[in-house]
């Protein structure tokens, strides 16, 4: 699998790495021998970035990535955790130094580690981008040792810009697939030239792009896709990446043809996310060994061609883009 350097960091991380998501919760049941296995297999397969936040299952997430790590020994991936969404309300006002310590000093416990490889504000309220002493405390916390890097994760472009305006962070985690491709217009040069790892989420459209979506799909009721299909309890572009289910199912049916004999679905649509070179790492997650092998063998692909790259770009502009372009 290839390596990149992980923007202005010591780090070099897999292209294809570990959303741990999943086996914390919301998206249905997932035993943590399924979690356990699914981390296992990324892990086999040369995937050396595991991303995971403090909320994924009130902590569970960071555990289970915790006691996997021990128990396997030898060199350790990069792990990077998220901090700001245990506040409630979740407001600007609660991007205190205190509160990040206090978040930090709980993922530091539920990780074993003595410092955070990276810790990114998880999706914070726009209004927290414009406010230097956030930024300020977490300087402090990174002189303090607690944390080696910090990024941001955000909803939008106009966020990922406002970021990477502060000089030192050094990484931001947006959403971009092929039902979300704006990133791809300004964001990724901006990133590009500033030298900010990119980290993309949500890579298969909370699984519309793996193509084992239909209308008859049935979704458990803590299933983010069923709970927040409307954007109920966090931003609707989590969820679908915001496109409306039916679109979705239309766009992925022109998709599938595209799609190479003998991948998966769900290879080519990372694969597409890699032809990007702004792209550092791409974090699908997986619920079990066998998802968490195929999502790693997206890296094994053939380069996408033009013609199907091309295709895809009017796929998008034609069924999703005047659902989510300008939103996002």
């Amino acid at each position: 699998m290839r390596q990149h350097a992980f923007g202005r960091t010591s780090f070099t991380v897999s292209e294809v790495g570990f959303g741990a998501w999943q086996i914390g919760g919301s998206w249905d049941d997932v035993s943590e021998a399924d979690g356990r296995a699914a981390l296992e297999a990324a892990l086999d397969s040369g995937v050396t970035f595991i991303d995971t936040a403090d909320v994924y299952g009130d902590g569970r997430s960071e555990k289970i990535i915790a006691s996997v790590l021990k128990s396997r020994g030898g060199a350790r991936p990069m792990v990077a955790t998220k901090a700001g969404r245990r506040l409630n309300p979740h407001v600007a006002d609660g991007y205190t130094r205190a509160n990040l310590e206090a978040f930090i000093d709980r993922s530091l416990k539920n990780l074993e580690v003595d410092s955070l490889d990276l810790v990114q504000l998880h999706c914070p309220p726009t209004e927290v981008l414009y406010r230097p002493d956030v930024f300020g405390a977490l300087d402090d916390l990174r002189r303090a040792g607690k944390i080696r890097n910090y990024g941001v994760s955000v909803e939008k472009v106009e966020e990922a810009l406002k970021a990477i305006e502060y000089p030192d962070v050094v990484s931001i985690q947006i959403i971009y697939n092929i039902f979300r491709q704006r990133p791809a217009d300004l964001f990724f040069k901006e990133a590009k030239r500033k030298n900010v790892a990119v980290i993309v989420r949500v890579p298969l459209a909370s699984g519309l792009l793996s193509g084992k979506i239909t209308r008859e799909t049935a979704f458990a009721k803590d299933d983010h896709r069923n709970f927040n299909r409307h954007g109920e309890a966090f931003d609707v572009g989590e969820t679908f990446a915001g496109v409306p289910f039916e679109v979705g199912l239309q766009a992925v049916d022109e998709v599938r043809k595209l799609v190479p004999a003998g991948a998966s679905m769900a290879a080519f649509a990372l694969k597409w996310i890699l032809m990007n070179e702004a792209v550092t790492v791409v974090i699908p997650g997986a619920r079990n060994e066998a998802q968490a092998k195929d999502n790693a063998a997206a890296a094994e692909l053939a380069a996408l061609s033009a013609d199907v790259m091309t295709a895809t770009k009017e796929i998008y502009a034609r069924l999703v883009a005047p659902h989510v372009h300008q939103r996002w």
